[in-house]
């Protein structure tokens, strides 16, 4: 059995700052789109229906979780995913999958071998029926 990966106090507080970070809608439509690419606040803010202030201040909590960066390129201050930054999240996730995955294949396991069971108790009884016997 796989147990969940161990986190210290200091990664649990980055997984809960990235977890929360991307409980948002629009802060994941914002990794999503910068998953194709660099871009700046204007770039980011030009699809959706908020101020630029509001991307801003979502930018500024992915920044916080560690989720993005954002440098400086003469004028401009490009966002950048910081992709080494999800694979706690992917561990973290991965490891209740497999642990779910688990329990499910052991699931099966007892229920095939019920199954066995039964069907052989019940050819058992057919047959003891066919020779006029109740079982």
């Amino acid at each position: 059995m796989h147990a969940a990966p161990p986190v210290t106090p200091t990664e649990e507080d980055q997984l809960n700052r990235a977890f929360a970070a991307l409980a948002d809608p629009l802060r994941r439509r914002l990794v999503a789109r910068l998953a194709l690419g660099d871009a700046t606040v204007n770039e980011l803010a030009a699809p959706f229906a908020v101020t630029l202030q509001a991307v801003s201040k979502h930018l500024r909590v992915l920044e916080d979780a560690g989720l993005i960066t954002r440098s400086r390129d003469a004028q401009r201050r490009p966002c950048h995913l910081e992709p080494t930054a999800f694979g706690p999240l992917a561990a973290w996730i991965d490891a209740y999958r497999v642990r779910t995955e688990e329990k499910y294949r052991r699931l099966d396991a007892v229920l095939a071998a019920q199954a066995e069971h039964e069907g052989g108790r019940e050819a058992d009884q057919t047959a003891a029926q066919q020779r006029g016997h109740q079982p």
